[in-house]
């Protein structure tokens, strides 16, 4: 797997591009081959340094990209693709849900429902007479 491994200061980013095994992680530190290098803060072509033969080689090997070095190198017109989406959609689910819930009480019944509403009402009228809504009187 070819991806980028923050180097640098805290608030000062730098990257390698690294040719790594999959199970290490990206904070591990571990890398097979270093590939280049990679400082956002610059915007001139000063600000990285890849090893362009080989990054193509080991792709043609087999090597997988992340998706941050994927879109990054089709942006350096390194590689040809398509630019991925690194963040997924989020997937909203409560629509689907309360089209359920509100079939349930439905399909319960009628009596169910006037039973429980009995009960909502009585204590909606013992709520005035508490203490703690009546005003104080000094």
């Amino acid at each position: 797997m070819i991806r980028l491994q923050r180097t640098g200061r805290k608030h000062e980013p730098t990257f390698r591009v690294v040719l790594t095994d999959s199970k290490n992680g990206p904070k591990s530190g571990k890398y097979l081959k270093n590939l280049g290098w990679y400082d956002p803060r610059l915007k001139n072509d000063a600000s990285k340094q890849l090893d362009v033969a080989s990054i193509k080689k080991y792709v043609k090997d087999g090597a997988k990209l992340s998706l941050t070095l994927h879109n990054f190198l089709i942006r350096q017109k390194v590689i040809e693709g398509k630019i991925l989406n690194a963040l997924p959609k989020k997937t909203v689910q409560k629509p689907a849900d309360a089209g359920a819930s509100a079939a349930a009480p439905a399909a319960s019944g009628a009596a169910p429902a006037a039973a429980s509403d009995a009960p909502a009402a009585a204590p909606a009228q013992a709520e005035p007479s508490s203490p703690a809504d009546s005003p104080k009187t000094a």
